[in-house]
């Protein structure tokens, strides 16, 4: 469905089900290069099990209009906003990679509107190679291949994923570049990533949120190491936060590289309070 944001058409995927405002509602926010739809084995069983999904393409990216967040703190005053255009009082939030550190900053900006925050591939500080970050202006085509690289553990998805014989690497790659030719006003993987790499305020939202907090690992994973997360868990325990940290044995894509187990996180922290 689509919202106005900011005065800007607004596209999330609610699974299959019409939205309504009345359910628990939880909303899924995507990566650097990425949409709506690495989100959606999750999302899909979600809305067809007692829950509104809002999985949201940020401004600037693919189905929504709007100028792309050059920061995470623009990127979570957005999706304050998207709530408020919804109607949706409280809401879970859900973050993979740039998208969990948007989830974070937003949920320290929300307070109580926040009943849940999912980390799923987050790192603090998610910082980003300068190379990497020159390539993505000048090279996009080889900075896209590295990150897909280094973000897969797996060719080929398990049977549960995206289907038998699915190539998730050649799948990740088509959509990177989609992503990337959406928007031809500005650059969304530079942007994206300066806006990762200069966030400072991780521990600082850390302390300030009010909700339990899960993190998604994957141990396989080197975009975002398991190990860069630490800082995190340990500022959420320090201010004793409920925290938990779960591990799967894949790459950055847990969304497909572990769908039935990443799903099987979700649904079993959603369900407590």
């Amino acid at each position: 469905m689509y919202l106005t944001v900011h005065q800007a058409k607004t596209y999330c995927y609610t699974g299959g089900k019409a939205f309504d405002a009345a359910k628990p509602t939880v909303v899924f926010i995507h990566g650097v290069l990425n949409d709506h739809s690495v989100w959606i084995l999750q999302t899909r069983y979600l809305a067809h099990h007692g829950f509104n999904v809002l999985a949201v393409d940020l401004p600037g990216h693919c189905k929504s209009a709007g100028d792309a967040p050059g920061s995470v703190e623009a990127a979570a005053d957005f999706i304050a906003a998207l709530l408020d255009a919804a109607g949706v009082q409280t809401a879970a939030l859900v973050g993979h990679s740039w998208g969990s550190l948007i989830a974070l900053e937003a949920a320290a900006r929300l307070k109580q509107r926040v009943s849940h925050l999912v980390l799923v591939g987050t790192a603090y500080p998610m910082k980003v190679s300068p190379a990497l970050l020159e390539a993505s202006v000048n090279h996009p085509e080889q900075a896209i291949k590295l990150v897909n690289v280094f973000s897969r553990s797996t060719l080929a998805p398990p049977p549960s994923a995206l289907g038998p014989g699915t190539w998730v690497y050649g799948a990740s790659m088509a959509l990177a570049r989609r992503v990337l030719a959406s928007n031809a006003a500005v650059n969304v993987f530079h942007r994206g990533f300066v806006a990762c790499d200069s966030y400072l305020g991780g521990q600082v939202a850390m302390a300030q949120i009010t909700c339990p907090v899960l993190f998604v690992l994957g141990s396989l994973d080197q975009m975002t190491p398991p190990k860069a997360a630490q800082s995190l868990i340990n500022a959420a325990r320090a201010h004793e936060k409920s925290a938990q940290v779960i591990s799967l044995p894949v790459g950055h894509n847990q969304m497909t590289e572990a769908p039935d187990q990443l799903l099987a996180a979700l649904t079993g922290f959603l369900a407590t309070r």
